[in-house]
């Protein structure tokens, strides 16, 4: 009976927060000590979103994209940006075949499933924003020809939140294309002592293996959008974006955009859980990395030392919160 049991257990497909854990648990033995960091860096690519992740040099963001590649057997690209990077070094260029006597796309680095844009902040706006068209729409337009991005597609994009020297900002509009903005912070002691032990992880990534196919990446996304959001907390995340676009102390409020983009979040984050309903306590635990980057805050409250996670903390607390029944 008990060999039985364990032969249908074998076969049974795992259930979406096992494969979440699992990719989880694989980057976990390259990234020490960044359980938070990297469950959100999962759930972000589950969401269909991009990630920005803003923090000092040499903290293991390039290792974090490296190991969410392996491990869902993705194409892995990087672009290192600076002053004089082109348009053309990020999306490719047309050649022209002779034998064929026709033009061929020479693909770019942005034909990947994840993209390293590494101090995206060091290239000009011209450059940061042939990345806008791939990040939105997951395709590619050159001299006239549209070239759609396989699934998954995520932008794991970094930049120096010190060094300001030689750098462009990134404009609203780019911004508002992150699902998420993370920091990865220093490492604890136990963890740090880990990375000197294994003389920085590089052998521990050289040997990471797939944990699933990148296939596997995409019906996980499929199947997070049936994770029901009734309309209480629809409402709720109207009611939230409405107190953004009024608020005294910001510029700028929540984009339609950054609405969809969380309600994408919340139902990966509860289908995670096992869940098949997202309820008001996602949307307060995802609030700060999927909209503080995209609020502006005005003069007058940046020179209080207001920050847009102080307004929306504020927002958030005193916003009423939905009683709802769970499904619908």
């Amino acid at each position: 009976m008990m060999s039985a049991v364990s032969a249908a257990e074998t076969d049974r497909a795992p259930s979406f927060p096992e494969l979440f854990s699992q990719i989880e648990d694989n980057i976990a033995r390259v990234v020490r000590g960044k359980p938070e960091l990297i469950h959100l860096t999962v759930l972000c690519l589950v969401a269909e979103g991009h990630l920005l992740v803003e923090d000092v040099p040499g903290v293991g963001k390039t290792s974090l994209a490296k190991a969410l590649a392996r491990t869902v057997d993705g194409v892995f690209g990087r672009i290192q940006f600076t002053p004089d990077l082109l348009p053309s070094d990020v999306l490719g260029t047309a050649v022209w075949n002779q034998r064929e006597a026709t033009f061929e796309l020479r693909q770019g680095p942005v034909f990947a499933n994840i993209l390293l844009a590494d101090e995206i902040n060091r290239a000009s706006p011209k450059t940061q924003s042939a990345l806008l068209e791939s990040m939105a729409e997951e395709q590619v337009t050159l001299d006239g020809s549209t070239h759609p991005l396989t699934r998954p597609f995520m932008v794991i994009a970094t930049q120096n939140p010190i060094e300001h020297q030689g750098t462009y900002p990134l404009p609203e509009s780019q911004l508002d294309r992150f699902l998420m903005r993370l920091t990865v912070g220093y490492p604890a002691r136990d963890d740090e002592m880990q990375v000197l032990a294994s003389d920085g992880g590089n052998q521990a990534l050289a040997d990471l293996h797939p944990v699933v196919p990148a296939q596997h990446v995409t019906a996980m996304a499929d199947y997070a959008r049936r994770v029901h959001v009734g309309d209480a907390l629809s409402g709720y995340l109207l009611d939230l974006a409405a107190a953004t676009r009024s608020h005294h102390h910001l510029a700028l409020g929540m984009s339609p955009r950054a609405v969809l983009g969380l309600q994408r979040a919340v139902r990966v984050l509860a289908a995670a859980e096992g869940r098949s309903f997202a309820s008001p306590d996602d949307v307060k635990r995802l609030a700060r990395v999927v909209l503080a980057h995209r609020l502006i805050v005005s003069p007058e409250a940046q020179l209080q030392g207001i920050t847009s996670g102080d307004v929306l903390d504020e927002i958030v607390s005193r916003t009423a919160v939905p009683r709802e029944t769970p499904a619908g």
